[in-house]
């Protein structure tokens, strides 16, 4: 039986009559992208800082590597990396000596640092940089450079807490890639972020928080399927045939000048092969269809009911 690379089982924490995180259960499979969602002040921050011992936990239970966070906070340290919602550089360093320094805090041996950092630089695209000062670096490549002083030990689970914060779109779209190849070999991520267009790309399954409580878990097309608004959009060649087609689809919308059907739906396949079969028994074209699902930013509303939880 594959061990999960990370269990949280009732997890609670409080802070003075702030009642932070209210019993949360998740698990991780081993080599998956995991995204808490919520508003601010769901718990987010407080379960990453939890899991990778910065903070002790009032109750339950949570184990990384089926090591348990109170009782082995060494070995979980050992098997971890956390980058946080702010750059950890220190500026006065340039990049190589970040690096390095970082090799040596983690006692990996003079040669093997040297080794590592070159593997690093060059990991990502920090080589014509290493060297020069930290003011010269743009948001993207210090980002980098967090994301790679997480990586010096090569940690198999790694947390990244808003990790794309301030972002232009092209650096965004670097650092996905970047996550994407480092699951690819192998690594463990629970990621928080702001941006549902990144959980929606990089994900395999998500856990939405509020109010302590995870309040809904499964991928992001299963979240997308909890709640309402999915359609299918039928186009017809002419009036008689969406005629035909609307008093054969009850309960669809109409669209007189767009000669469209609008027939609710989970976007799933079998529901599409439903109306398909039952257009084509009646002998009915479809000139042009389309599937339409409510996107996270539905889901996030309508879990959370906080829209500017989406900025959190």
């Amino acid at each position: 039986m594959n061990i999960p690379a990370i269990e949280v089982r009732r997890l609670r924490k409080s802070y003075g009559n702030n009642v932070v995180l209210d019993g949360v259960d998740l698990t991780v499979a081993a080599g998956t992208v995991t995204a808490l969602l919520g508003p601010n002040g769901a718990g987010k921050t407080t379960t990453v800082h939890i899991l990778s011992t910065l903070v002790r936990p009032d109750g339950g239970t949570a184990s990384v590597n089926g090591c348990d966070l109170v009782r082995d906070p060494g070995n979980v340290r050992a098997a971890i990396g956390l980058t946080g919602q702010f750059s950890a550089v220190d500026s006065l360093l340039n990049g190589e000596e970040n690096l390095l320094l970082m090799a040596r805090l983690r006692h990996l041996g003079e040669k093997r640092s040297k080794t590592r950092v070159a593997e690093l630089l060059d990991q990502f695209d920090l080589v014509e940089a290493a060297r020069k000062p930290l003011a010269t670096y743009s948001g993207g490549m210090k980002r980098r450079l967090d994301l790679a002083m997480t990586l010096v030990a090569t940690p198999s689970v790694i947390f990244l807490d808003e990790p794309t914060t301030g972002l232009d779109p092209r650096s965004r779209h670097t650092m996905w890639d970047i996550v994407r190849d480092l699951v690819k070999d192998g690594t463990t991520v629970l990621l928080t972020t702001q941006q549902l267009e990144e959980a929606d790309e990089l994900a395999h399954r998500i856990a939405v928080l509020d109010g302590g409580r995870i309040v809904a878990e499964g991928t992001p097309d299963e979240l997308k399927r909890l709640v309402p608004g999915g359609h299918i959009r039928l186009r017809f060649a002419d009036a008689a045939a969406l005629d035909a087609a609307s008093r054969l689809l009850a309960g669809s919308g109409r669209d007189d000048a767009g000669l469209a059907l609008t027939v609710p739906s989970d976007g799933g396949v079998g529901a599409l092969r439903t109306v398909l079969d039952r257009l084509g028994a009646a002998n009915l074209e479809v000139d042009d269809l389309s599937i339409h699902t409510p996107d996270l930013d539905d889901v996030f509303f309508a879990l959370t009911g906080k829209k500017e939880g989406t900025k959190s």
